[in-house]
């Protein structure tokens, strides 16, 4: 249930759930429980407003995002810096969710989608989604030190490697290589280069799965994905193209502690 609800923005899943211990959450007129499911049809009433429970094919929206340095891929952060959610477009039903993260010196592609299945099967390691960086590193690179990369190397939470390298130029004392990983493990590119002694200077995501970041969107902007390339983009991770979701249909919104007005006759 409290999926449902976070889907339609009533809060957080965590918030959601502390709301539903604490009886705050009816369903059909009575009190829900931790754990309780909802249908089709069902009426769920929070904070004096009521919905009825719809399944639907719900308009899924998805942005490509050019995350610029300096930004955090978090909703709000304590520290009070610029978050990647401060310049998307506002939703009036659902909440944008990032697919994966970029740290705050990480630059470049980042996908944030209305559609959370979408975003658990991307971001999940079963799926395999590749992802594409470009890295600039300090100083000269050795073959034995790619080899490395390539074969593997043991990180603190594991395992890792590159699945492909291809080198760039050489330029003012750094060389430019483009890797591509198939986790999303956090800060896992810059350990994987740290792991060999090497130091990246600068790291931009160019590619996420089939979606390459557009020339044209330059740091801090978006450009929204069609419904066809949406569609597109579900059926490449393995999901059908229309999905069916449970949907809050709002039904009204009572005053608190008031009674309806009554009717009043002729005369």
């Amino acid at each position: 249930m409290q999926k449902v609800l976070a889907r339609a923005g009533l809060g957080s899943r965590r918030g959601l759930e502390s709301r539903i211990e604490q009886g705050e959450v009816l369903v059909n007129k009575v009190p829900a429980r931790l754990g309780s499911s909802v249908g089709s049809g069902d009426l769920i009433e929070l904070d004096q407003r009521e919905f009825r429970v719809q399944a639907a094919s719900p308009g899924h929206r998805t942005l490509i995002y050019h995350k610029p340095e300096g930004e955090v891929t978090t909703n709000s952060d304590p520290e009070g810096r610029r978050t990647v959610f401060d310049r998307l477009p506002r939703l009036k039903e659902g909440r944008w969710i990032s697919v994966g993260r970029l740290d705050l010196n990480t630059a470049g592609l980042l996908l944030l989608t209305t559609d959370g299945e979408l975003a658990n099967r991307m971001m999940h390691p079963s799926g395999g989604v590749d992802r594409e960086y470009l890295c600039r590193i300090r100083g000269a690179v050795s073959e034995e030190q790619i080899q490395q990369l390539l074969t593997g190397v043991e990180l603190d939470d594991g395992p890792a490697r590159f699945s492909d390298i291809v080198p760039g130029e050489v330029t003012g004392g750094h060389s430019w290589y483009t890797v591509v990983i198939l986790e999303g493990r956090n800060r896992e590119v810059r350990r994987l280069w740290e792991a060999v002694g090497a130091q990246v200077a600068r790291l931009k995501r160019v590619r996420f799965g089939p979606v390459f970041l557009p020339p044209a969107v330059r740091p801090g902007r978006y450009q929204e994905l069609s419904p066809e390339d949406h569609r597109v983009l579900r059926e490449d991770a393995g999901l059908p193209p229309q999905p069916i979701e449970l949907l809050l249909q709002p039904m009204s919104i009572r005053a608190a502690g008031k009674a309806p007005p009554q009717r009043r006759g002729k005369g």
